[in-house]
């Protein structure tokens, strides 16, 4: 047993470091701390922090489907949690601390033009866009600076981070054998297409405001 974990071992430091992080992100999913991690990247992402749980959450999926359902309730709850500091931000702090956080993705022409949506279509701007690759934080920031109904604010976060986090757990759990062994064979692709889609909803953002 020992051999081949060292054979195993030296296979992974061969294929790279990516590899290797994954394989102990893999190694480590059933440990109490890697859902605390998870649970502060779900809630930091909802604010401020630019990388998303997903990241964390596929890699523990596919070492151990059976903790599909709890993680995704664990997103849900930590990410709608997160979206009230978020909201918070916005409200209270966006001259100091909100503003900061948008020019530092340098969005802040487009997030003005972004605010003026709430006014009509403020839910369904939550509801929708917590869906697509734009930075959920964006939103959560602007529905505080809007002033937007927390109880309508609260419903629309719960919808868009269910949907996000249940249908990505369900994928998971229902292709995981085959999804593992693809994501492992083309380890580097997905993780640089996962980069893509972050920068994208960024992107995004900007030119749909």
């Amino acid at each position: 047993m020992q051999a081949s974990a060292v054979i195993d071992e030296n296979k992974q430091k061969k294929k790279g470091w990516i590899y290797s992080l994954y394989y102990k992100i893999l190694e480590s999913a059933n440990s109490p701390r890697a859902l605390w991690i998870f649970c502060l990247v779900s809630f930091a992402e909802s604010s401020f922090f630019p990388l998303p749980p997903d990241l964390l959450m596929i890699p523990m999926l596919l070492a151990n489907r059976s903790l599909a359902w709890r993680l995704a309730f664990l997103g849900v709850l930590t990410s709608v949690l997160g979206g009230f500091l978020g909201y918070a931000i916005g409200y209270y702090l966006y001259g100091t601390i909100g503003e900061w956080i948008i020019n530092t993705y340098h969005l802040s022409d487009a997030f003005a033009k972004f605010q003026h949506g709430f006014e009509e279509w403020g839910f369904w701007i939550i509801a929708l866009k917590g869906l697509t690759p734009i930075p959920y934080k964006l939103v959560t920031i602007a529905s505080g600076v809007a002033r937007f109904d927390l109880v309508s604010f609260t419903i629309a976060s719960i919808l868009a981070r269910a949907f996000r986090f249940y249908l990505l757990a369900a994928l998971l759990w229902w292709f995981g054998p085959w999804a593992k062994e693809f994501i492992e064979k083309y380890l580097t692709l997905f993780l640089i297409s996962s980069l893509a889609i972050i920068i994208a909803g960024f992107v995004i953002f900007k030119l749909m405001s």
